[in-house]
């Protein structure tokens, strides 16, 4: 199989990474933010460009398109998101390239001080010799999941440009805001029209994932009693001090991102916001099972119903949905995809592992509604942050496991 994709895959990142495409979970359309549209419009184009069919953006904002199978064979589908997460700035990325990385510490151009080094990330110093993309400091890369873009799109055109390679019908799907878990729509499985999927979102070359996070969401609004404070002795009843008092009583040591690992969930708040009058915390709740789920969901309600006892004089209200579920309950059953991507991983001489992700994918909900779609890897590190960077072979890597599961697929019974 031709491995010279390292060229394509650099242009094609550092293009699409320099595109703000953030979305936003405050807003209400879909996608969440126009500027997604940015990514949507030219992934149109240049699917068009490169002789893709059936080509389109739907009404709800994902790319969909076609490459044709050239024997009978199951259709099967690869998926990317558009948009960066809205948890840091990513206006302005400045993706730059660090050539034949010497295995040092890499500095920043717009921030001298921060340091990514391979003492503390110890992934990076496997990658001595190979080309290293990193932003400038002041915002996100974007690899997730611009890589998982830019690998797609090498693999199709290389497909359709090579039509001895054999394979099945291939569907392509580009989604916006699967970083605020509105990447799926209740559309999207008939309009994909595939027996199984993969979406290209994960880390560490060898993973090939198909467990993740079950996960809600919660809102909780306190209500206080707002007066002038100069008469507020005996009357005004502070929001935000029954805020802090909530996050006080939650588990601290052991039940935050921060102090959980592997198949320990957490709760997490995300967002405080408001005023002495009345404060707003949105929190994320996460377990590998669904008792533990349900745990958290009502362990929080039993922390906001104790506060609210303690000052009746507030009105405290705790509203959980769920967000998506864990993809093993259904993947567990139907094991095909994913053994086709470990047989593929394999024969191109990558070790598959299938580790848990801390997290969820488009693919999390795909899977529950009909259409099993397991993770594969990108190379992406450090997401969602100052100091995220990606390797451009352990794209190229990503790159040939597109192809040989395209490939492997369509010989394998359904």
């Amino acid at each position: 199989m031709d491995n010279t994709f390292d060229e394509e895959l650099e242009d094609r990142f550092l293009r699409y990474a320099a595109i703000d495409s953030q979305s936003d979970e405050n807003s209400l359309s879909s996608p969440s933010t126009k500027i997604q549209f940015d990514m949507l419009d030219l992934l149109k184009k240049e699917l068009m460009e490169i002789g893709a069919e059936d080509v389109s953006v739907t009404d709800y904002g994902v790319v969909l398109a076609t490459i044709p199978g050239n024997i009978d064979a199951p259709i099967i589908g690869f998926l990317a998101h558009v948009d960066t997460a809205p948890q840091y700035n990513a206006t302005g990325v400045k993706p730059r390239v660090i050539r034949g990385y010497n295995g040092g510490d890499i500095t920043y151009p717009d921030t001298p001080d921060l340091v990514l080094s391979p003492t503390e990330y110890p992934y990076l110093a496997e990658k001595v010799g190979q080309d290293i993309v990193t932003a400038s400091g002041t915002t996100l890369l974007g690899a997730d999941d611009k890589a998982g873009v830019a690998i797609i799109m090498t693999a199709a055109r290389h497909m359709l440009n090579n039509p001895e390679l054999r394979h099945g019908p291939i569907r392509i799907a580009f989604t916006p805001d699967e970083e605020i878990g509105r990447g799926v729509s209740s559309k999207l499985p008939k309009d994909f029209g595939v027996e199984f999927a993969y979406t290209f979102d994960g880390q560490e070359v060898g993973e090939i994932e198909y467990e993740s996070f079950s996960a809600d969401g919660a809102l909780v609004i306190i209500k206080g009693v707002s007066i002038h404070p100069g008469l507020a002795t005996g009357k005004m009843v502070s929001a935000i001090q029954l805020a802090s008092k909530i996050i006080a009583i939650l588990p601290q040591a052991t039940m935050t991102p921060d102090t959980t690992a592997d198949r320990e969930g957490f709760i997490h708040c995300t967002d405080m916001t408001g005023d002495a009058a009345m404060m707003k915390l949105k929190f994320i709740l996460r377990d590998f099972e669904l008792e533990g789920l349900n745990e958290k969901r009502e362990l929080l309600k039993q922390v906001c119903a104790a506060v609210q006892v303690s000052e009746p004089r507030s009105t405290i209200t705790c509203e959980i949905n769920p967000q998506y579920r864990n993809m093993r309950y259904w993947l567990e059953t139907d094991m095909a995809p994913v053994n086709i991507a470990r047989e593929a991983a394999l024969k191109l001489g990558v070790q598959p592992r299938s580790v848990p992700i801390r997290g969820g994918t488009d693919g999390s909900r795909l899977t529950e509604m009909g259409i099993p779609t397991p993770n594969l890897f990108t190379g992406m590190q450090n997401i969602h942050g100052p100091l995220e960077w990606i390797s451009i072979q352990d794209m190229s890597k990503a790159t040939d496991l597109c192809l040989t599961i395209s490939s492997l697929a369509a010989k394998s019974p359904t």
